[in-house]
């Protein structure tokens, strides 16, 4: 069955190669600026897969992405930025990429192309029915992921996508489809371009939502964030400072590292 992929049809500028500097990152911003509003269309979508995903993870389960090229590299980014973010614990979020970490950095011909393979690699990683997997994939066609959604889906693995062309193959495997139509990446096809931006996008409002409603942010602070260099543990201080401001920066700085995080720091003087 075949299936017109708006990420594969032509870019809308033509003779790229005898356009001005100027020219070029004008109509590529002109692009960028599309892919806001393409979101925002989805927002619906994306509400209803982060309370289902909200409820799975506030009952104890967990969160994979699975992707394969630059959609698998931007599940992994996310996911390994919620520890250090929100103070989580390393494999409550996690990214699963086809042809594994070697991929991260390099290109792994074929790794896309297994349709069973997307499945072993959740399986090695302990899958089971209180989690949830959301794949991402621009072309909405990709083996590794659509067969890992099957295979989920037969198990009552709850899934969710984020694909940039409506309709695709892989909306029908997910139980929560977010379809973000971004139209014609400026080189034809090159999906890391309009459709990256959008897939980053909505991960960033899935795993702050997520977040957020699974208690880790305190007003508009991560107070659970992890003190891992200079800046952070500054950042931290000052929030100390904003709900303790009879203490000094030093005695701030002092409690904060004895405590571990600007939450327990607030909550130990609190106790007293």
């Amino acid at each position: 069955m075949s299936f017109d992929k708006i990420t594969e049809s032509s870019s809308r500028y033509h003779d790229l190669e005898q356009m001005t500097i100027h020219d070029l990152l004008t109509h590529i911003n002109e692009e960028d600026q599309l892919v806001p509003l393409a979101v925002k269309a989805a927002i619906g979508q994306v509400e209803k897969l982060v309370e289902a995903l909200s409820d799975r993870m506030l009952a104890g389960g967990r969160l994979f992405y699975i992707g394969a090229g630059t959609s698998g590299r931007l599940g992994v980014v996310d996911a390994s930025e919620c520890p250090p973010t929100f103070g989580v614990p390393y494999g409550l979020v996690n990214g699963i990429i086809a042809g594994g970490a070697q991929a991260i950095t390099q290109a792994v011909e074929f790794a896309e192309d297994s349709t069973m393979q997307g499945w072993k690699d959740l399986k090695d990683k302990g899958i089971n029915a209180s989690d949830t997997v959301i794949g991402i994939a621009a072309s909405g066609t990709t083996p590794y992921v659509i067969g890992a959604l099957s295979e989920c889906r037969k198990n009552g693995i709850l899934t969710g996508c984020i694909t940039n062309n409506p309709g695709a193959p892989i909306v029908a495997e997910a139980d929560f489809p977010v379809e973000v139509a971004v139209g014609p990446e400026f080189v034809t096809g090159s999906t890391r371009m309009k459709s990256g931006t959008a897939q980053k996008l909505v991960l960033n409002m899935i795993s702050t939502s997520v977040m957020i409603r699974l208690g880790r942010v305190k007003d508009n602070k991560m107070v659970d964030m992890k003190l891992s260099n200079d800046k952070l543990v500054d950042r931290g201080v000052r929030m100390v400072l904003e709900q303790l401001p009879s203490l000094t920066y030093e005695q701030a700085k002092a409690l904060l590292i004895k405590e571990g995080s600007v939450r327990k720091a607030v909550e130990a003087v609190h106790k007293k």
